[in-house]
């Protein structure tokens, strides 16, 4: 019987580790050797071993690039966190109706697909439709003009598309905490804004930097955003990796760059459970 157990156990965990070997370990071995190959002008590669690729990536221009990325990626999670962090403690002191509400008009934004974001974000920012004629409307400025493509359109779009995920993230943890701690603070003298800043933030600070990460690691993969918002400069690695790949046809530098990005999620997420074990 236990025998039997055991090996119905070791069936239904199989399937899993299957899964992972065939649609994860092979292609990560596959692409981490295309990595390592030569380029074949004119066609794609052959097999070899070179780290000029590596090389070539770390080189000044796409350095920049690569700069310019991570920049990109961190300044949209640490906005998408400021916004929401006060918004979602604020939604834990409603009512019950009011937080389902809210989050089934959260859930419903995360509905919508990249291409219909960066699509609305286009126009929003467009000379013809968007919001700057509300301005010219308004009296604030003479003439309507384009804010596409810019670093503050990719980065206004890269918010937003981060923003529902933060929230599920923060949410949990900021409805668990006992209202008596603000409430004994505040007692003890302290205004709402220093409870909130010395209380509830500190308390919630694993959730800040779980959200954060996973922020940083979805903008850095995001694709179509940069794509339609922004020009070459803007662009993610993701859309880097898709023009090396599939414009430039060289498939070996596309794929040291893939490789780094998965090399920098996995860090990121690694160097995260790190310092919250440490803390816990």
């Amino acid at each position: 019987m236990v025998k039997d157990k055991k090996r119905v156990g070791y069936i239904i965990s199989s399937i899993p580790t299957l899964y992972l070997v065939t649609f994860f370990l092979i292609p990560l071995v596959i692409l981490l050797s295309i990595s390592v190959s030569h380029r074949v002008p004119g066609a794609f590669y052959e097999p070899g071993f070179t780290m000029a690729h590596y090389a070539r990536f770390i080189s000044g221009f796409f350095g920049e690039i690569l700069f310019n990325s991570i920049l990109l990626s961190a300044l949209a999670s640490a906005a998408a966190i400021l916004i929401m962090f006060p918004f979602t403690w604020i939604l834990t002191r409603l009512s019950r109706f009011v937080q389902i509400s809210i989050l089934i008009c959260i859930l419903a934004v995360l509905s919508l697909s990249e291409v219909i974001v960066g699509f609305a974000w286009s126009t929003l920012l467009s000379k013809s439709a968007g919001i700057s004629n509300l301005f010219v409307w308004l009296g604030i400025v003479e003439n309507a003009s384009s804010w596409t493509p810019s670093f503050t359109a990719v980065l206004s779009g890269l918010i937003y598309i981060t923003l529902p995920y933060c929230f599920l993230v923060l949410f949990p943890v900021l409805s668990r905490i006992d209202p008596e701690f603000n409430e004994a603070a505040q007692t003890l003298g302290a205004s709402p804004l220093k409870a909130f800043f010395t209380i509830i933030i500190p308390i919630s600070r694993n959730a800040i930097l779980a959200s954060y990460i996973m922020g940083f690691v979805f903008t850095l993969g995001s694709f179509l955003i940069p794509n339609l918002l922004g020009r070459p400069q803007h662009w993610t690695l993701t859309v880097h990796i898709t023009d090396q790949t599939i414009y430039q046809a060289n498939m070996p530098f596309g794929s040291a760059m893939a490789m780094f990005l998965l090399f920098t999620a996995i860090t990121l997420v690694w160097f995260s459970q790190s310092l919250l074990g440490k803390k816990e």
